[in-house]
Order: C-alpha cells, then structure tokens, then sequence
C-alpha cells in the first residue's frame, strides 16, 4: 500500500488509474464511495445506490481529513482502496454506534467528476465593487466555471439547479465592458448561456421562458442554428405552429442535413 501521509495513518491501494490533474483542495468532488470497518466486512456507509452522487466541496462537505487526504492523490475516473488510522477519520471516541473507538476504517472511492471552484470562491467573497475591478479574463472563467457546474447538473437531470447556476453565471456578465473587443467576449459568453438556458427550460416544460432565452440568443447571432432550433421547439409546444414553422425553416436553410431539425419539422407537420 502507498504511504500517503508518512506516518501510515492514509495508505491506498489504486484500482484502476484516471486520467488529467490530481484533485485540487478547492474542488467540488462527484465520488462513489463505501466505508468499511474490519477486514471489509461491515459496511457503515455507502451512497453506491445512488445514481446521481452530489457534488460535495472538499474541506465543507467532506470533513473526515483521512479521507479528503486520499481524494487529493487521486484523478477523475480513479478507483482506490484507502486504510484510515484513527487519528486521520474517527479518533478515540469513534462515532457511535457505527463506529468502535478506536477504530481503523477502510474506504472505497471512485472519482466520477471535480470541478476546482478556487476561483468562483473567491470572487464571490468579493463585494460588487472589488468584483466589477477584476479584469474580464478572471470573470469569463468565473462565468465559464459556474455554467460548468450548470452543465453537471444538467446531464444529472437536475435541471433546476442547472437553471439557477446558468442565471448566476448571467449575473457575473452584467459589467460594463471598456471596449468592442471585451463586449465581443462578454457576449461569446453569454450567448452560450442563453442557449443553455433556452435548453433548461424546455426540459422543464417552461416553453415561454425557453422561447425568451433563445430570442435573447438569436439578438446576438441571428444566424444561429440551434437559438433558431429551440425557438422552434418551444413554440411548438406552445401550439404556436406558424411561428415554429418560421424558427425550423430558418434553421433548416442553415443546417439542411441536421437529423434534430428535420425530425422536429416532421412533428411539426
């Protein structure tokens, strides 16, 4: 076993390698894990059933330092063994009934997904004013960071969190740009959002909000195939077939051989 801590209070056993940077300290973390006492053969926790594991921030979330430890050394799509000293999860006093004092405890982690959220943390300790300073390089990745977070959730099916995620990746493009060139980014950005957020709300059944968003995208690039896409869809939706015929057309002059596109003009007939 790999001595993690030199003191052998955190050794791992690797499973299976992942790929790309170890986990930062500042990372939300998406993990299977299941913690064992004895030679793993009794289980006290495990969120294995669950299909979607939630991101949990490491140092608020996670708070057995043993384990966050272990987490550190791995990478996404990692699977590892970990044996926990006492000293580095439940101390002299263990966790009752659960857990003897005293007690060494053994840990399986898979890393399924991290994003490192050092940048958001600090920006959002910010006031409005030392926010609106930084330059626009730190606030497109902000910005790009929290629809990272929106996208997770979204794939998760958790499209309400998606949704609120996109909104504040919104409200961090709000400032006033100095130039073109910096307005140009500011709205390469938020184009990408608003086509997010037309997309959220149409799996949350709001047409109308959908249809909103994806106009707001079309003012930026009129030309867009998938802000036409989505205006199609949502007025379709909302029973509003002429209107839909117009949006799918359009996108459908721009993207003749798009499967979606014509399969929705199908529906639409």
């Amino acid at each position: 076993l790999q001595d993690l801590t030199g003191d052998g209070g955190v050794r791992k056993e690797q499973l299976r390698p992942g790929t790309g940077q170890p986990i930062p300290p500042s990372a939300s973390v998406a993990v299977k894990y299941s913690g064992y006492l004895g030679n793993w053969n009794k289980l006290f926790c495990s969120n294995g059933n669950s299909k979607y594991p939630r991101l949990m921030k490491l140092g608020k979330d996670i708070t057995l330092w043993g384990l966050e430890i272990g987490l550190l050394s791995m990478t996404k799509g990692e699977a590892a063994l970990f044996v926990l000293s006492p000293e580095y999860a439940y101390g002299q006093r263990g966790c009752p009934p659960s857990i003897p004092p005293n007690t060494t405890v053994l840990f399986k982690v898979e890393v399924l997904d991290f994003i490192d959220s050092e940048e958001c943390d600090a920006f959002f300790e910010l006031t409005y004013e030392q926010q609106d300073r930084l330059p626009l390089e730190k606030v497109l990745k902000v910005a790009a960071t929290e629809r990272e977070f929106g996208n997770y959730f979204f794939y998760k099916q958790r499209f309400k969190i998606a949704k609120d995620r996109y909104k504040r990746a919104l409200s961090i493009l709000g400032r006033s740009s100095s130039s073109k060139a910096e307005q140009s980014q500011i709205n390469a950005s938020k184009l990408l959002l608003f086509l997010n957020l037309s997309l959220t709300y149409l799996k949350l059944e709001r047409a109308d909000r959908a249809l909103k968003y994806g106009e707001l995208a079309l003012e930026m690039d009129q030309g867009n195939a998938k802000a036409l896409f989505r205006c199609g869809q949502a007025c379709l939706y909302m029973r509003e077939y002429s209107k839909s015929r117009d949006f799918l057309a359009r996108a459908q002059c721009i993207q003749p051989f798009n499967r979606d596109i014509n399969n929705e003009l199908k529906k639409l007939a």
